[in-house]
């Protein structure tokens, strides 16, 4: 035992041995004897070993770093002590005048606020690795190495050049814009103006040196000609004139017969011809068909050799004689000659012909002008018209009109027709702004199940 005790001695009194926790809490204690602790397992190293000494002495480390910017051991004597001369610096302070000075009293010190934001820590901030990183930093250290050799060599590169033979006015801009930049007194620019006629803003050049892109006119275009609000007929108020009332009505009634017509014409297409409806005899006729075998398909067919002999006839080309061939030289010479002689004559019959030509031409560019006047008429009356911008046409809305018998004397008696939403909605269809839309159908994804309930049950 006491071999043991004096092992246990020597190694405290080693400077990295941690002992272990004197046990404080009377549950340690079992019988009055010190419980027993695992010392081989990592988890009761931190639970049962005092470590006090060992944080005070890092805290007073950090301490010493904070407060003289490294350690009190390793600093020289200069650094630590000085010498007293007594009073001598504070009466040669005195001493000298205070000019700068008005204040009288305590010397000017700084204030406290100012203490507080001053760093009390002699440790240097951490240094940021990624601040000094440079993306493609090997990059443009080959770069600047191969521009160091050209100039070396004097050889100017292809970039400088450019900048060198840039026109004089790219390079006033530029001066422009820093004066402008660094002048106080230029000139005030109102945000809300209206903008310049030119497509170049004097304002915008300066700052930038660039000209805007200019907007492309089509984008200025309204999509349709159409007012956004359209203005009911005179016949369509609530107390509309005799005449106005019934031209709104005429209009409507058109509307109803043209709707009427369409669908005649539909079913009538739809429609089965009587020609076409079975009878009982092409219903006979049908069930029997196949059965009887016509006597019309017993003819003969001609002799099988009589085919074979015409068929192998074979055409043999006779070789044509020198006599022949300078026949058809001479034939093709001719019928070249006799072209070229009608086109000469063609060609001198068009110059007494130019009057004739001259009025012809006149006549064609007027046909011209006029189907171009018409093509004009007809895109300018299409963009009065909706476009078909989806998979489904416009569908105008119908005519909101009142009969004779069911106009108002006056307002108070007039009921609302009609709803400002839908309205709404189809103005923005008919001036391209939106496509035609259906309400989309509900549809069930799951089928109801009908359940009778136990108290109907007991009822039925």
């Amino acid at each position: 035992m006491a071999s043991s005790r004096r092992l246990r001695r020597m190694a405290a009194s080693q400077p990295g041995f941690l002992t272990l926790k004197p046990s404080s809490d009377p549950t340690d204690l079992v019988g009055g004897r010190r419980k027993r602790v695992n010392k081989n397992k990592k988890k009761n190293w931190n639970k049962f070993s005092d470590i006090t000494d060992v944080e005070e002495f890092l805290e007073d480390v950090r301490h010493q770093e904070r407060t003289t910017g490294g350690l009190l051991s390793e600093k020289s004597d200069d650094g630590l002590f000085f010498v007293d001369l007594g009073q001598a610096d504070k009466a040669e302070q005195k001493a000298e005048p205070d000019e700068g000075k008005k204040r009288k009293g305590k010397s000017t010190r700084p204030l406290r606020i100012d203490l507080i934001l001053q760093g009390d820590s002699c440790i240097p901030p951490p240094k940021d690795v990624l601040a000094y990183q440079k993306p493609n930093a090997k990059k443009l250290r080959r770069i600047a190495q191969k521009a160091e050799q050209l100039a070396a060599k004097g050889v100017v590169p292809r970039a400088q050049k450019k900048l060198l033979n840039r026109r004089l006015a790219d390079r006033t801009v530029k001066k422009a814009v820093t004066e402008a930049n660094n002048n106080p007194n230029r000139d005030y620019y109102d945000m809300w103006a209206q903008e310049s006629k030119s497509p170049a803003d004097p304002w915008y050049v300066l700052q930038t040196g660039k000209e805007q892109v200019k907007r492309p006119e089509k984008l200025n275009q309204k999509p349709s000609a159409l007012p956004a609000v359209e203005v009911i007929a005179p016949g369509g108020s609530y107390n509309p004139d005799f005449l106005s009332h019934q031209a709104l009505l005429q209009e409507a009634h058109e509307v109803e017969v043209k709707k009427k017509k369409q669908e005649d014409k539909l079913e009538k297409q739809l429609a089965v011809n009587r020609e076409d409806k079975a009878t009982a005899e092409t219903a006979l006729r049908e069930e029997v068909e196949g059965l009887i075998e016509d006597e019309e398909d017993e003819e003969t067919s001609p002799n099988k050799e009589d085919e074979e002999a015409s068929g192998a006839a074979i055409t043999v080309t006779e070789k044509k004689t020198e006599r022949q061939r300078k026949k058809e030289k001479a034939e093709k010479r001719k019928e070249q000659q006799q072209l070229s002689v009608k086109r000469q004559t063609v060609q001198q019959q068009q110059l007494f012909q130019l009057r004739s030509i001259k009025a012809a031409i006149k006549q064609q560019e007027q046909q011209t002008k006029k189907r171009w006047s018409k093509r004009k008429e007809k895109q300018e009356a299409q963009k009065a018209q909706p476009r078909r911008l989806g998979k489904l046409k416009f569908q105008a809305p119908d005519l909101e009109v009142q009969l004779r018998d069911e106009l108002a004397g006056s307002l108070r008696q007039l009921k609302p027709e009609g709803s400002i939403l839908k309205d709404r909605f189809k103005s923005l269809q008919k001036r391209n702004l939106i496509e035609p839309r259906e309400r989309a159908k509900f549809r069930r994804k799951l089928k109801v199940k009908y359940v009778e309930k136990r108290a109907f049950k007991e009822i039925t």
